[in-house]
């Protein structure tokens, strides 16, 4: 296995707690495939099933859900060491809920569902490790269900800025996403995000530097 593929996969909530070589032994028991996708191709559509176990190696896949009126929501970003839509590779009812495409170039690590379940089965680290993905996936759709549908649009902007805080562990942010796709993962407008920002910046709350935002006192971002 190639060093690269092998240390994304460390990354991957599967394998965590397992030594490099620990891996590299599991993977040597199954069939897998390198698949690499081009910059803004589709990687799967909402209503086609989940087919197979995939890994992302390199690149960003974005997930977004569409309503009836074609508005898209962004639900999730997958990055390196992320396994694809793992509740639904064993579902009865294999339907994606969400179409994902590429942000970037992206390179895939593919193995079959029995490919899974057979590691699943010989490994109980990896085992309970699958199961603490899933319990996340339930934790992340319960939070994000309840921003999106209880929040408004000011308590939406808040909970993004101190989010981003808290991940990347300081007061000054780096938007690693535009404008345009922060209004998309919360449903809203662009102006209305604009609006906000410029609202906190204005009583104080954040100083804004095109991608950098500081917060200066997160009191008055409530």
């Amino acid at each position: 296995m190639q060093q690269y593929v092998l240390e994304t996969l460390q990354k991957c909530p599967l394998f965590k707690g397992m030594e490099p070589l620990d891996i590299e032994m599991v993977m040597s028991r199954v069939n897998y495939k390198l698949v690499v996708y081009e910059k803004k191709d589709v990687f799967t559509l909402a209503g086609m099933p989940c087919l197979h176990a995939d890994f992302v190696i390199r690149g960003i896949l974005i997930c977004r859900m569409s309503s009836l009126s074609g508005k898209q929501v962004e639900v999730s970003r997958l990055k390196p060491g992320n396994l694809v839509a793992p509740a639904f590779i064993f579902a009865k009812n294999k339907a994606m809920p969400v179409s994902v495409e590429t942000d970037t170039k992206v390179e895939i690590l593919r193995l079959s569902p029995q490919a899974l379940k057979s590691i699943i089965d010989t490994d109980e680290k990896i085992r309970m490790n699958f199961i603490e993905v899933l319990s996340n996936i339930d934790v992340f759709l319960t939070t994000k269900m309840r921003v999106l549908s209880l929040f408004t649009i000011k308590e939406k902007v808040a909970y993004l800025l101190l989010e981003q805080s808290g991940e990347q562990g300081s007061n000054k942010i780096h938007l690693l996403r535009s404008r345009q796709e922060i209004a998309d993962s919360f449903g809203i407008q662009k102006f209305s995000l604009l609006r906000v920002l410029s609202d906190f910046e204005k009583v104080g709350a954040i100083k804004i530097d095109g991608k950098n935002i500081t917060i200066l006192n997160r009191s008055k971002l409530k």
